[in-house]
């Protein structure tokens, strides 16, 4: 498979990427002016020639240690809020997996060189997922579910970035290292929300558990089905749950886990939803799953209001990503 797939890349770059004819700015803007084209389908043919006008280029990575670059394949690689960093996950000869920090601050043409920063922790068990943290300021720590080995158990892991020298120069300080023994998290996500401050979310299998990472406090919430994507809600007091069994739902935070009061939404795709996405303001949610849907879903009335074709996914958990200000969404196939 993976060499098909280089094949593939490499024929895709011999490719040559033309746009339509007579597809320019200056005629989509005069077909604009004279009112031939809505503002819908001006902000589409916009989106499609910046799409046809890209190029591919390789980022140079630099690194103090260079056995960390003795392998270019990251399993996982993941933006802060800001897009400044990356944290990835890549292999290392000895077996296992390394963590790294990539800054892209210095990422600049013509020349795409980033640094990337490591430190001495690395582990042989799979990284289930992973997000940021934000436990001391904004993105401070990086969360990690780990898969159990032979005798050793799952845990989540809060990381400092701090640990990664210089990741973040002039924020960081030395922080909190901590390790939450949860067996077999297939999600997690940070709350922002300061109904459930300083508190992450991992999914697990036919259940979700809420955890205060100061004061250790847990709730568990039962479900009928494996939770493969997560998302707190920032205004909100809201938890949304995506699972295998394709039902999604939200956990009022306001309630405790007793009853079935905490259920607070419930929508249904026919397929495993990997991926939620909460919109901005927070009345609309996007979903994949792995029948290739996508659906945008109007959380007021519980209805699906749009679904995009073209996605393809049989077996990934592969995420969704939104830029609502473009008007752009991307889907991994």
């Amino acid at each position: 498979m993976e060499s098909k797939r280089l094949r593939l890349l490499q024929e895709e770059d011999r490719q040559k990427k033309i746009a339509r004819m007579g597809f320019n700015a200056s005629s989509m803007l005069r077909k604009s002016q004279l009112g031939f084209l809505n503002v819908t389908n001006y902000c589409h043919l916009a989106h499609e020639l910046r799409l046809s006008c890209m190029e591919r280029k390789k980022v140079q990575i630099r690194s103090m240690d260079p056995s960390a670059l003795a392998s270019d394949r990251f399993n996982l690689i993941l933006a802060d809020t800001n897009s400044d960093r990356l944290f990835t996950v890549n292999d290392v000869k000895v077996g296992g997996s390394k963590y790294g920090i990539i800054n892209l601050q210095s990422l600049k043409t013509p020349t795409l060189k980033v640094f990337m920063h490591e430190n001495l922790y690395f582990t042989n068990r799979k990284v289930n997922s992973v997000c940021w943290a934000s436990l001391n300021h904004l993105d401070s720590h990086i969360l990690l579910c780990l898969m159990g080995l032979a005798e050793t158990p799952g845990c989540a892991t809060l990381l400092p970035a701090s640990l990664f020298v210089n990741s973040h120069p002039g924020i960081d300080r030395p922080g909190m290292l901590c390790s939450f023994r949860i067996p077999g998290a297939w999600s997690c996500a940070w709350s922002l929300n300061i109904q459930a401050n300083n508190c992450f979310s991992t999914g697990l299998s036919r259940r979700v558990l809420l955890t205060n990472v100061v004061t250790g406090h847990r709730q568990s919430f039962g479900t009928n089905s494996d939770v493969l994507a997560q998302q707190f809600a920032l205004m909100a007091p809201l938890l949304f749950n995506g699972c295998r069994s394709g039902e999604i739902f939200a956990i009022d935070l306001r309630c405790g886990n007793h009853g079935k009061g905490w259920k607070a939404a419930r929508l249904f795709h026919d397929s495993a939803v990997t991926s939620v996405r909460i919109l901005q303001d927070e009345q609309y949610l996007m979903a994949s799953d792995m029948a290739g849907k996508v659906k945008l879903w109007d959380l007021r009335t519980t209805k699906c209001v749009r679904q995009y074709e073209g996605h393809v996914n049989e077996y990934a958990y592969l995420p969704l990503h939104v830029h609502e200000e473009e008007g752009i969404l991307v889907a991994g196939t």
